[in-house]
This record gives structure tokens, sequence and C-alpha cells, in this order.
């Protein structure tokens, strides 16, 4: 289930979970991502992106905690769109992953506004831990 930003607001705090949203072009990826994140009851996925435009609407409407944002995306790449999203939702947190594990990438995310960066190679072994790691520097609960 995903509740909207205010129906969330709405429940009591201990209730609350961050909430996902999962950006990335390749549909298969995408639902593999789903398929990783939603059994788990320390989030909830509140929504899909295609590219980095969808994205910045789809965090204007859905208001997520935390986006997993591909960098490698037609239209608006992942690094641009981190940009955007963190200037217009400064509290959203962004992990982004990428098929590249290099040390330009991973400065260039840092500086986009991301706080983790994990490589599509290692996303079922680093991604949950990442996103533990995002939630508990964050104070747990969403905002």
């Amino acid at each position: 289930m995903c509740l909207t930003f205010a129906e969330a607001a709405l429940q009591p705090p201990e209730m609350k979970s961050p909430r996902l949203l999962i950006v990335d072009d390749h549909e298969i990826f995408r639902r593999g991502l789903r398929a990783l994140l939603e059994p788990s009851s320390e989030w909830h996925i509140c929504g899909e992106a295609v590219d980095g435009l969808d994205a910045i609407e789809q965090c204007k409407s859905l208001n997520p905690d935390i986006v997993v944002l591909d960098v490698s995306m037609p239209r608006l790449n992942g690094l641009e769109a981190a940009r955007v999203i963190k200037k217009e939702k400064p509290d959203s947190r962004i992990v982004i992953i990428t098929q590249h594990d290099s040390p330009q990438i991973r400065s260039a995310a840092l500086e986009a506004g991301a706080q983790a960066f994990v490589t599509k190679s290692a996303v079922g072994s680093e991604l949950v831990t990442a996103l533990r790691k995002l939630i508990q520097d964050h104070g747990g609960n969403s905002q």
C-alpha cells in the first residue's frame, strides 16, 4: 500500500516508514529492485519513475523520503535529476545506482547530493544495507 503524503502524516510516528521511489529506465531492473525491496517492513515503495524528468515529477507528487536513482537514463540522467530533486526537496535522501564503478562517478554522485552509491553488480548485497544506514542516520522514520 502506498499512502499519500497527507495520509502518511496522519499516521502515528511509530507507524511511519520511509517512502521509496525507484528510478530506472529499464523495466526489468525496476521490477527486480521492487522484488528485492518490497518484502521489507522497514520501508514501502511509493512509486517508480522511468527517467530523470519523470523522477522529478514523481518526487513532487509522491514526496518520497528516499530516491533510488539510476545514473544512465534518457531525457535527464540521474546526476542531473539528483541535483534538481535536492534543490526542490532538500530533505530527500538519494541513493545512486549505476553499472559504472569509477571514482569520477562516485564523486559526481556525491556532488549531486547523493548520500549513498551502489553499483548494479552489487545491488543485491549492498542496497538494503545502504538504505538501512540512511534510515538509521536520519533518525529512523520519515519526516
